[in-house]
């Protein structure tokens, strides 16, 4: 499945942008995984929005992006979410090139930082990030601090 990708900052989002990727957001982090946590954290308008919209319109794939200084020392990734609906076609890998892409594109080639769920080790191993530091628990959630160099 393809996906057409756009990247905005907070202040260019739309009404029904902003509406879908926080609509994607709790639908993923809130309810599939049972987690009472503040979603909005005050760090979305510091972020440039991944938007993977499938042919259909919907949103698919979402993820969050900042430089460095933003939400780590480092440029990171977060908030990396697929619709329930369009998984197990390879979404996740494409949201990660994607978003990989974008930060390279925006603030040069660096490393680049993600708060990993722990059961997601391998698959962002896969795409070059390594695990630096412990075990921690977010929201009740086994996580890991992971970069790509």
């Amino acid at each position: 499945m393809t996906l057409a990708w756009t990247t905005r900052p907070y202040a260019a989002l739309t009404l029904p942008e902003l509406y879908a990727l926080l609509q994607l957001r709790s639908a993923v982090f809130v309810v599939e995984q049972a987690c009472a946590f503040q979603d909005i954290d005050g760090l979305d308008a510091a972020a440039h929005h991944l938007l993977g919209r499938a042919p259909t319109g919907e949103l698919a794939a979402y993820a969050r992006l900042f430089p460095a200084g933003g939400a780590y020392p480092e440029a990171s990734i977060g908030r990396v979410a697929v619709a329930p609906g369009f998984r197990r076609h390879g979404l996740g890998r494409q949201l990660m090139q994607q978003a990989l892409a974008e930060c390279a594109a925006r603030w040069g080639p660096q490393p680049v930082r993600i708060g990993a769920q722990l059961y997601l080790r391998e698959f962002y191993r896969s795409l070059g990030f390594e695990q630096v530091g412990n075990m921690y628990l977010e929201d009740g959630i086994e996580h890991i601090h992971m970069l790509r160099p």
